[in-house]
């Protein structure tokens, strides 16, 4: 019975440790393009603001940039996504390098363990020729008495 009411105070306390995050408001997704659209916490919508004049807006792309990709974020946004994809390449890079060195290390042990089997087949082999010598050299000694 204790134990009951112990599991359902818990449960009732992370359930309402958790119901603040259901009933947020305000924390909505907002698009790169700021100026455009706003969240507008009555209506629970995105809407379009309208300071901002109906003519389309015209993007200049310099000649570095290809003509048919669109600046949306910003060069800051840009940079930190370039930034993110060259860590992404290092990180592969790294990667390569590590399975390159497991599969050499891993052929190293393949040899070495087909080595080592051969070599311990070679040591009963020599063990086997041992006893057998031993034993015509006892039977041998036998004869002679």
């Amino acid at each position: 019975m204790i134990k009951t009411l112990k599991n359902l105070v818990i449960s009732t306390g992370v359930m309402v440790a958790c119901s603040g995050v259901v009933f947020a408001d305000g924390n909505a997704f907002t698009p790169l393009n700021f100026d455009d659209v706003s969240y507008n916490p009555q209506q629970g919508k995105v809407v379009a603001n309208s300071a901002v004049s109906s003519q389309p807006k015209t993007i200049t792309t310099s000649s570095s940039t290809p003509a048919s990709t669109e600046v949306t974020g910003g060069n800051d946004m840009q940079s930190a996504i370039l930034k993110l994809d060259n860590a992404q390449i290092d990180v592969r890079n790294e990667l390569l390098n590590y399975r390159a060195k497991y599969n050499d290390v891993d052929q190293q042990y393949k040899t070495i363990k087909a080595e080592r089997k051969a070599l311990k087949q070679k040591v009963k082999d020599t063990e086997k020729k041992i006893k057998e010598l031993d034993k015509i050299k006892e039977k041998t000694r036998q004869q002679m008495i």
